[in-house]
């Protein structure tokens, strides 16, 4: 299993973390779910565990990622990085496992 994330999506979420003042070990938690417009969309959010039957964990930039077995095999690969721009503002997730993204990049088809 392997989602990377970039020095800049680490950065943002060391920043929300510190911000929310939630506990130093406090975790992201990334996984896919059946919807969106292509068939699946990202989850992504903070936990402060996980199950080391059921989940890989990983650290970029000291911030810990944690994604379900079932999600890594549509996630191996996966690289978040943050943009900020004028346009928008978010988490961008490259799927290298996606056969079709919505246009908004929060579903995709495998």
């Amino acid at each position: 299993m392997s989602v990377i994330l970039t020095e800049n999506a680490a950065k943002e979420i060391q920043r929300v973390i510190s911000e929310q003042q939630m506990s130093e070990g406090t975790m992201v938690r990334v996984g896919i779910a059946g919807g969106g417009c292509s068939g699946f969309k990202y989850n992504f959010g903070f936990e402060e565990s996980a199950d080391p039957a059921n989940d890989h964990v990983v650290e970029h930039h000291g911030v810990k990622v944690a994604v379900d077995k079932k999600s890594a095999l549509y996630l191996d690969g996966t690289t978040i990085d943050f943009y900020s721009g004028l346009e928008r503002r978010g988490f961008v997730f490259e799927n290298p496992n996606a056969v079709k993204s919505c246009g908004c990049g929060s579903s995709f088809s495998a």
